[in-house]
């Protein structure tokens, strides 16, 4: 007698998703990942700093401009020194980790999707979210927020799987799963790796009135676990620098969302239009998937303990950025995979029904808006700011605005006349070519790069040869020139690391005309308004290379 194992279907759908959603997600944030030049100042920070750790070999400690950095924890450091290691430094491999993390969203909001609301909502969710503005946005950029945003996302999706298990080894699983990643959020960018979990939870816990929820969530061995993983790397920077913990936290936590230190004040509705703007085209849903969330009486709530965690997730966390004093458009983006989750469940359920009068409202208005954006991004943003490129960047705009509305008229005609699940497919096919194209003339918009210059510079530069940014910092200055830059009469975010240690390379004016003077080659980088108050001193200079905002000029012709 033999016996033959035959596939579980609904393991091998599930399998097969996975790889289809990841795939396709893949696809679509690696299109022209490493076309554009590096953004400043964020883009260019985050690959300095660990390029500064390839080349002197140390990694406990982030250096930006070989300026101590206490900013932020080190794990996306690390990550983009493994991306330099195997595929050296350069545009595409330092946007591998956002764009990977972008696809693994993806993928986890499928997965949890499918999970509570069935295989339809897992699919459409990832839809929502990969195609959502903001977040393609954020996976094509080189900064901490996509990163700890999933990490946030994967360890509450964790707790949502392991809250529906039994005591036991699987709920124990599962719940170690939700602190390792928090930790790892924590490693990322700080305390919120924590707090927002721990908030969300803890709010959920009391509308439910369930406090016996903490003992099912083992928190005293989780605890150790996450300080296992998120302690040390804390504990070794203050025993290497005293005054750590003190900036880290008190600085760069508490005060940064308690004052104005950070000077990033904005009303408390900022994040209102940020939030509708970041999940277009899918934002024109979002009240009626709200509504279809909290749709049961209060005592049916019960059936809804998974849905109830992600509403307040996603309220939780938009009040808690909300109430700030320090507001950046990319904070608000961890409540997203929640939120197309909410979204994508609408969407599934409304599939094959009848369009109800809320959702004839949201086809018109995604007609409109891509027709009133289309028309800004085709003729308002090559208007306002003509010196910006040549004429190829009109051409590109106008394709870009045109692709935008098109979507939204083709979209909004298809749903209108063939129901939600045609008018949804075209959208998002549309919207998806939209943001390719966005990405594709994304680098037209680029004010502030040095990158034709510093590659201008770096033949002309011999190991005795100085840089200076003059009166200010060109942040991806020193990545194109793999090599520190000095800095004359300006400090910046580098002010604090120079107060701990001594940094001759960070000087003022009177320093450096000296340098300049002194017979060694120096190279003066400044933008053009500074360049005319330096001519009007008759100082002299050599042009080496310039454009409309910068110039490089050597003290020897």
């Amino acid at each position: 007698m033999s016996f033959t194992r035959t596939k579980n279907p609904d393991t091998a759908s599930w399998s097969r998703d996975i790889f289809t959603v990841g795939l396709i997600a893949a696809i679509v944030y690696a299109f022209m990942l490493g076309s554009r030049e590096f953004g400043v100042p964020d883009e260019a920070r985050y690959c300095e700093i660990p390029r500064e750790m390839v080349a002197s070999g140390h990694y406990l400690t982030p250096r930006l401009d070989g300026v101590l950095y206490f900013e932020k924890p080190p794990l996306f450091y690390w990550l983009q020194t493994v991306s330099i290691h195997l595929f050296g430094l350069n545009q595409w491999s330092m946007r591998l980790w956002t764009a990977f993390f972008a696809v693994s969203g993806c993928v986890a909001v499928y997965a949890l999707g499918r999970h509570l609301y069935g295989r339809r909502a897992g699919l459409l969710s990832a839809l929502v979210l990969g195609t959502s503005l903001l977040y393609f946005a954020l996976g094509h950029i080189i900064t901490l927020d996509m990163t700890v945003s999933v990490l946030l996302s994967l360890s509450l999706f964790a707790f949502v799987w392991a809250e529906g298990r039994p005591m036991g080894l699987e709920r124990r699983f599962g719940m170690g799963l939700a602190f390792v990643f928090a930790a790892l959020a924590t490693l990322t960018k700080g305390l919120i790796g924590i707090v927002f979990p721990m908030m969300a939870i803890g709010l959920w816990i009391m509308f439910y009135w369930d406090w016996q929820q903490l003992r099912r969530m083992y928190l005293g061995q989780n605890t150790v676990l996450y300080l296992l993983i998120a302690a040390p790397w804390h504990i070794m920077m203050q025993l290497h620098h005293p005054t750590f913990l003190h900036y880290y936290f008190i600085r760069q936590h508490f005060e940064r969302y308690l004052t104005h230190v950070a000077h990033r004040y904005q009303p408390f509705w900022y994040f209102v239009p940020i939030l509708l703007a970041g999940l277009l085209p899918w934002s024109v849903f979002f009240a009626q998937a709200a509504r279809f969330s909290l749709r049961f009486r209060f005592a049916e709530r019960g059936a809804h303990r998974s849905t109830m965690l992600l509403v307040i997730w996603v309220a939780s966390i938009f009040v808690f950025f909300s109430v700030s004093d320090s507001k950046l458009i990319p904070y608000i983006l961890p409540v997203f995979p929640a939120a197309a989750i909410l979204i994508g469940r609408y969407l599934a359920d409304r599939w094959t029904a009848p369009l109800s009068r809320a959702d004839r409202i949201a086809f018109y208005a995604v007609g409109v808006i891509g027709v009133l954006l289309g028309l800004a991004v085709a003729i308002v943003v090559p208007a306002t700011r003509p010196s910006l490129q040549p004429h190829t960047m009109p051409i590109v705009m106008a394709c870009v605005g045109a692709a935008l509305a098109l979507a939204g008229v083709a979209a909004a005609a298809t749903g209108l006349r063939k129901g939600m699940a045609p008018g949804v497919i075209v959208l998002a096919c549309g919207f998806t070519v939209f943001l390719w194209g966005v990405n594709a003339g994304a680098h037209y918009l680029d004010t502030r790069s040095i990158k034709p210059l510093a590659l201008t510079l770096a033949p002309r530069l011999t190991p005795a040869s100085i840089v200076a940014c003059y009166g200010g910092y060109n942040q991806d200055l020193p990545v194109y020139l793999r090599r520190r830059v000095e800095i004359v009469d300006f400090k910046g975010e580098l002010g604090y690391g120079t107060t701990l240690e001594k940094t001759p390379w960070v000087m003022d004016g009177r320093r450096f005309w000296r340098q300049w003077n002194s017979g060694r080659t120096v190279y003066l980088v400044t933008n053009r308004p500074t360049y005319r108050r330096l001519e009007k001193r008759h100082i002299r200079m050599h042009m080496v290379a310039e454009n409309p905002f910068h110039v490089i000029v050597c003290n020897k012709g």
